[in-house]
């Protein structure tokens, strides 16, 4: 009988974990509660007005929350993976390197990797990120293997 040992780690500033764990093959979460959640926290009632919750953490995948209050700005950063964001309430204004987006309630956008952007809140928004990286260098080799392996022995024959 195989036991599961879990090594319980302090969780970074921000995150929370969701009963224990952010990869369990099935999350489901009430967001309007999250976004109540997060606008009793320290961070919301801060000046920079800003809290985050990661719903979802896989090697591949992060869901993160967060909330901002109006008049407040993500300064510009990139992230290294391909990112959508979707205006859960409130308004949102994207800033890209070309143009501007404005993301109301009920939008979504979403950028390619490494594209500069800041996130400014127009009135008081929630909104889901999410990013995604692509496979590892080292799964896509050994998923190619074998058929590098096949193709290699059809070219023998």
């Amino acid at each position: 009988m195989a036991i599961s040992r879990r090594k319980t780690r302090k969780p970074h500033a921000g995150h929370r974990l969701i009963k224990g764990t952010l990869s369990t093959p099935c999350l489901e979460f009430d967001l309007g509660q999250e976004i109540v959640r997060q606008r009793k926290e320290e961070a919301w009632l801060q000046e920079a007005g800003r809290s985050s919750t990661t719903l979802v953490k896989h090697a591949d995948l992060r869901v993160v929350l967060i909330s901002m209050k109006a008049n407040t700005r993500m300064s510009e950063h990139q992230a290294a993976a391909r990112i959508s964001m979707q205006t859960i309430s409130g308004h949102l204004r994207v800033h890209l390197p070309r143009h501007t987006v404005d993301l109301p309630a009920g939008h979504l956008v979403v950028l390619d990797q490494r594209l500069h952007h800041d996130v400014e809140a127009l009135e008081d928004s929630a909104f889901l990120l999410t990013l995604c990286w692509p496979a590892s260098a080292k799964a896509s080799r050994h998923k190619s293997a074998p058929a590098k392996r096949a193709r290699s022995r059809r070219r023998r024959r």
